[in-house]
């Protein structure tokens, strides 16, 4: 039963007694009152765990005079990453959704654990509707467990392969110090012939001036 209809409720019982009505009465009562809670439009485009508009009065300080304000929840956009999707969902959420998310241990968690009736949005719906496919979809999947022998051959196989890996580096490594010193073997038998072609060594001529 949404807010304003459970206080409607309450009001008519207080007024008649709750001793006072026949069997049957609070039931089709319950029935007749609105069960539609009031969401402002921009709860319809994210996250907000229940977080409205509040309403009340700012009072200055010399007079006590009373002017009708507003108090609008604090929302944030953020990018909030699923692991059962694998991506990143950008949503706007208030910060209380964000303890509350952080508290369930992830999007993915908390919108499992809330309920479909406290879900504000065909957003939230939606995403909570795709993730619990998915974990049905693990849940049915045929899940095969290895042997002690068998685990033991994958460990070996995997140092070998890295040791494979080391080996590789260490050849390309090799190769690349080589080739960095034949180029400068290559750069001075390059200076030697021009010096030898011009028929003089720079320290003759400095001594011949």
């Amino acid at each position: 039963m949404a807010f304003r209809s459970r206080e409607l409720f309450n009001k008519l019982i207080r007024k008649v007694g709750r001793d006072n009505l026949a069997p049957g009465v609070e039931e089709s009562l319950k029935k007749c009152l609105p069960d539609k809670k009031c969401v402002m439009g921009r709860a319809k485009r994210g996250l907000y765990a229940g977080r409205h508009i509040q309403f009340g009065n700012q009072v200055s300080e010399d007079g006590g005079n009373k002017t009708r304000r507003t108090w609008k929840p604090n929302v944030q956009e953020k990018r909030l990453f699923s692991y059962i999707l694998d991506r990143h969902i950008r949503v706007k959420v208030t910060t209380h959704a964000l303890r509350c998310i952080d508290k369930a241990g992830g999007i993915d968690e908390y919108l499992l654990n809330i309920p479909y009736k406290k879900l504000d949005n065909e957003m939230a719906l939606f995403w909570k509707a795709r993730i619990e496919k998915m974990y049905e979809e693990l849940g049915a999947m045929e899940v095969g467990f290895f042997s002690p022998e068998e685990e033991q051959k994958l460990e070996e196989g995997f140092e070998q392969l890295k040791i494979a890996q080391r080996e590789a580096r260490r050849e390309a490594r090799r190769l690349a110090s080589q080739g960095s010193r034949k180029g400068t073997l290559i750069e001075e038998g390059q200076k030697d012939r021009a010096i030898g072609d011009s028929g003089t060594h720079p320290g003759q001529q400095e001594s011949a001036s």
